[in-house]
């Protein structure tokens, strides 16, 4: 295990030369400041560019700024959902409000959309590896009183494209204590999202897997998907909703009374991800699913888990989090939830 991660660490770090590139964009301030840079992305807010003589990311805000010229690529998403690739510049002289921004999608054909209506800009090409962006966010803490040791370890991993992206979530908690046993709680997700001719409509299908020691779950496997809708998707929020389907297996360990350690179940599939914004790198993410059975008539899943980061430098933030597991009716003996919080530092690469 340890090696993988090794080997996974210097693969990032051998792969952000991949990421870097000329300093060629032009920004104008609307106090008349002039910047030539490296336009990376725009998210909650913020437009985040390097700069050829300052170490690490610059974070501009975006209603500050009056004129942009760039040749390169980028995903462009509008608040009313709909999405376009190309390259990006303003139209009109600085004090024409609003200002708007021209997307060249192919030589022939243009664009204009109000800037306070993009909400999300993301640098891309034809290269696959300049399409990826994450996180890595690690927590440790100790105290020799009572001999107890607890650490997490989460990353994020997006693979965007115009009009669908996937993320792979891991998240793994580790706690022990002089005198009690140890606890483990282990979770991956793959989901997949893919917007429809409707804006803001979207479809979506995820894949979860779950080891918690404090449930006795040796494996919890679920598969979902459904339709969902954007309520909310401008510069200092994002609000969805998604709903659908599901199947959920569960293999328990030998702390379950019941007669079989496997149970299969059909469950409806109801999401929800909230992201709040503010300029300086201060956001929160909250998701969380409900899963009522089908195939068991009243029981119910119930999952969530929040963040709350603050940017300390460049791509180094603290992070505080939560997660949260619950079943309404379990195997018998064992018990209906496993909670707990942590808190770190976070680390992100690629464009975000």
């Amino acid at each position: 295990m340890i090696t993988r991660a090794v080997v996974l660490f210097c693969t990032l770090l051998w792969s952000l030369p991949l990421f870097a590139g000329e300093k060629t964009d032009v920004i104008v301030m609307k106090n008349g400041d002039r910047f030539t840079c490296e336009i990376k992305s725009l998210s909650a807010g913020v437009l985040s560019v390097k700069l050829s003589y300052v170490d690490g990311t610059v974070g501009i805000q975006w209603s500050q700024v009056a004129h942009l010229e760039s040749n390169r690529l980028f995903l462009v998403h509008t608040e009313s959902g709909e999405v376009y690739t190309g390259k990006i510049s303003t139209t009109g002289a600085s004090s024409d409000p609003p200002i708007k921004i021209e997307i060249a999608e192919a030589p022939v054909k243009e664009v204009e959309v109000a800037q306070p209506k993009i909400i999300q800009l993301t640098q891309t090409s034809a290269g696959f590896w300049r399409r990826f962006d994450g996180a890595v966010n690690t927590g440790l803490l100790y105290s020799k009183g009572n001999e107890s040791v607890q650490y997490n370890i989460g990353s994020q991993v997006a693979y965007n494209r115009e009009r669908w992206s996937s993320e792979l979530l891991f998240n793994s908690s580790f706690a022990s204590n002089s005198g009690a046993n140890l606890t483990t709680r282990n979770q991956v997700d793959l989901n997949t999202l893919r917007l429809l001719r409707w804006n803001n409509w979207f479809y979506a299908g995820t894949v979860s897997f779950l080891q918690s020691s404090v449930q006795d779950i040796n494996l919890q496997t679920t598969l979902g998907g459904g339709i969902g809708r954007y309520l909310k998707n401008t510069n200092r929020a994002s609000i969805y909703v998604l709903g659908g389907l599901g199947w959920q297996n569960a293999s328990y360990g030998q702390r379950s009374t019941d007669l079989g350690t496997d149970q299969n179940n059909a469950v409806g599939f109801v999401a929800s991800d909230v992201k709040f914004f503010k300029f300086k790198k201060t956001n929160l993410d909250v998701s969380a699913s409900l899963l009522p059975s089908i195939s068991d008539a009243g029981r119910v899943h119930f999952n969530t888990n929040a963040t709350y980061y603050v940017k300390i430098i460049q791509d180094l933030s603290w992070n505080f989090s939560f997660y949260g597991s619950w079943d309404s009716r379990p195997p018998i003996t064992l018990p209906k939830s496993d909670y707990g919080t942590s808190s770190g530092l976070s680390w992100t690469f690629g464009n975000r």
